[in-house]
């Protein structure tokens, strides 16, 4: 049975590789689609379609700094010279004679990463890889990277970095204060009920344990694939160069380390006052989130050059985000500022009933995300006609929410755009993976199909 399906994981990856474009040939997709639906199923003017684009497409330049900056703040949090240190002995913990131990670290590790933040996870388990494979020679590589793989798929959205969480809890984002139409959403959603909702804390523990479980069990016990020392050497991440002495005054006021000490004061007091005086809940956005993953970095490196190496480095791996937020922008307009948004609200409520609507928006969001590989934008395109949708069936915004970041999770197991860190790394293609991923995700997909039928509609 799981060759079969494995195969059939293999078949998809072909598929994906042969006919998927990339993600902004994807974008460009969507947002002729959005037109082609504005203009022939709302019966809205090609004018009035086109110009409700170009009103939108400048209004996310803030949201898309914020989630660069995440990326760029991770990387350099994992490019730091301690974070290299501590992934050796992390490597070093598992028996290499009993490669499930390996495999069940790789999982922790991207379960606890990907709580934390999904950009953090995607650069730390990418390194993590090279280490365990050094220390564990006999751990299969195509399971270990699944295992690896485990933060994105299940947690990371009902995490401490969900895009759709924090969006609804950061003060005028585009829901709340569109800079044009009605607003979306009547007011913030603090983090204290959306992230660290009962119901969200035991779905988390419940989702990790299953990937965790399925992975384990996918460890094979004949025909394992290993990579040989050679191969594990050509991986290995370098740790970062020691930072040389100046010789000139330039150099001597950049490799001032109280530059890093005043800048990680400036962010931890501001951050720490608005937690003491406004609470967690409503203090935990976006913006603080940046804020404490910029003083981590910081402090890591405790050195303003590499500080600045790292976050340069970091760039690279956030300019998808970079460029592809205007255009998501622009079909975030066409939703907000013409009929488009109404019509497909009306056709959620037309099949969908109060039982039902979770289950249907985490499918939904599921098969999106195949297509729209940024939680951000996307959440931002679906909000405008899946939040009314729901206020008429009477399942609250908090429910839909959830709904709404466990299917984009889901998929992500299946997604090649955000394996490529990893495999870019490990020399691998998606396709020696993606059959163990797949297994991976139909278990998460349904025990999550089942919590869509247990969840509180009005949470």
């Amino acid at each position: 049975m799981l060759d079969v399906f494995r195969n059939l994981g293999a078949g998809l990856s072909r598929f994906t590789e042969r006919w998927v474009p990339d993600s902004w040939v994807i974008c460009m997709f969507l947002t002729s689609a959005a037109l082609i639906l504005a203009v022939f199923g709302a019966d809205v003017g090609v004018e009035e379609a086109v110009l409700a684009w170009g009103d939108g497409v400048w209004i996310l330049l803030s949201l898309a700094m914020q989630f660069t900056i995440a990326m760029v703040a991770a990387h350099a949090c994992v490019a730091s010279p301690k974070i290299f240190r501590l992934l050796d002995r992390l490597a070093s913990i598992p028996n290499p004679e009993k490669p499930l131990q390996a495999i069940v670290l790789a999982g922790c590790f991207s379960l606890v990463t990907g709580y934390l933040n999904w950009a953090l996870c995607l650069v730390a388990c990418a390194l993590f890889v090279p280490f365990i494979c050094r220390r564990n020679p006999k751990v299969d590589i195509r399971v270990l990277i699944a295992s690896a793989y485990l933060g994105l798929g299940t947690v990371w959205h009902c995490g401490l970095s969900g895009s759709a969480p924090l969006i609804l809890a950061t003060p005028h984002n585009p829901l709340l204060d569109p800079s044009s139409g009605a607003p979306v959403v009547d007011r913030l959603f603090p983090v204290t009920e959306t992230i660290f909702n009962s119901f969200n804390l035991l779905y988390m523990l419940v989702i990790g344990a299953v990937g965790l479980g399925v992975a384990v069990a996918l460890h094979p016990t004949r025909n394992v694939v290993t990579l040989t020392p050679e191969q594990v050497e050509a991986i290995l991440p370098r740790p970062p160069e020691p930072e040389k002495t100046p010789t000139s005054p330039a150099g001597r006021m950049d490799a001032f380390r109280g530059w890093v000490w005043l800048a990680a004061i400036l962010f931890a007091y501001p951050l720490g006052h608005a937690i003491w005086t406004r609470g967690f809940g409503t203090s935990w956005t976006i913006n603080a989130y940046n804020a404490t993953f910029l003083l981590a970095a910081l402090l890591l490196h405790g050195h303003p050059v590499s500080f600045l190496r790292a976050c340069r480095q970091g760039v690279d791996a956030a300019w998808g985000i970079i460029l592809q937020f205007p255009f998501y922008a622009g079909i975030f307009g066409v939703m907000q500022n013409t009929a488009l948004g109404k019509w497909i609200e009306s056709l959620f409520t037309e099949f969908a009933t109060q039982g039902s609507y979770p289950a249907v928006v985490y499918v939904y969001s599921a098969i999106m995300n195949l297509f729209v590989p940024s939680a951000g934008s996307k959440w931002l395109i679906e909000a405008p006609y899946l939040l009314p949708a729901g206020e008429q069936l009477d399942v609250s915004a908090v429910t839909v929410l959830l709904a709404y970041a466990y299917g984009d999770s889901t998929t992500n197991l299946i997604q090649p755009f955000f394996a490529i860190p990893i495999l870019a790394v490990t020399r691998l293609r998606f396709g020696d993976i993606v059959g163990y991923t797949f297994i991976v995700a139909l278990a998460c997909f349904a025990v999550t199909f089942i919590a869509m039928g247990l969840i509180p509609p009005r949470l």
